[in-house]
């Protein structure tokens, strides 16, 4: 069955789970629902060979040497050894666990791309639809929309599939920024979208 009129292939779409952490999805209203639509949406995309992708920030010694103190966001967590690379909070959490054969990158920076081989792991696997799962919706989100964009990727947010601890720019980058860069649908359109795919 050929692909969809806007492009969208199953096997060509990659879904990424990002910075879905011990540590930092703890922190959020409603967490077990939205590890729960996350949870269904991997499921959703491996049933249609798709790709599983994960993104989790953490440092090693090496890397907070790196964060120049000019770096707004990360240069306390480089002070203070926060979200340390082997600390049980920066492990994505068990619900989410990746399987074999999906890509797994560790970043210090807060766009998934930036500072991981995310792109390139991408494009070896002919991948050209990203759809966004991730915490904070202005954090990994906001800046991997932008990015990928830019990159050329077709771009989707899942609008049930990311959170923020600040709901009015939640709801302000859903409505009036996303949709910008990439289309804003939900897991029940993603499902719909892969079905149609197959």
């Amino acid at each position: 069955m050929p692909a969809p009129s806007n492009g969208f292939e199953s096997k060509r779409t990659a879904l990424l789970v990002m910075d879905f952490q011990n540590g930092i999805v703890g922190r959020l209203p409603d967490a077990d629902a939205l590890v729960g639509r996350v949870r269904d949406a991997i499921a959703d995309v491996r049933a249609h060979e798709g790709v599983i992708g994960y993104v989790r920030v953490a440092f090693t010694d090496d890397d907070y040497a790196s964060v120049p103190a000019t770096n707004a966001r990360f240069a306390a967590a480089a002070e203070s050894r926060a979200l340390t690379d082997d600390d049980p909070s920066t492990a994505i959490v068990d619900a989410l666990a990746p399987q074999d054969g999906d890509i797994v990158v560790r970043k210090v920076r807060i766009g998934a791309m930036s500072t991981t081989d995310l792109d390139q792991r991408l494009r070896a696997r002919g991948v050209n639809t990203v759809v966004l799962a991730g915490v904070s919706t202005s954090g990994v989100v906001l800046s991997t929309v932008m990015d990928a964009a830019d990159r050329d990727y077709r771009v989707y947010v899942l609008s049930d599939g990311v959170a923020d601890t600040d709901t009015d720019v939640h709801e302000i980058l859903l409505d009036k920024v996303f949709g910008r860069r990439g289309t804003v649908i939900d897991t029940a359109e993603l499902h719909n979208m892969l079905e149609k795919a197959v």
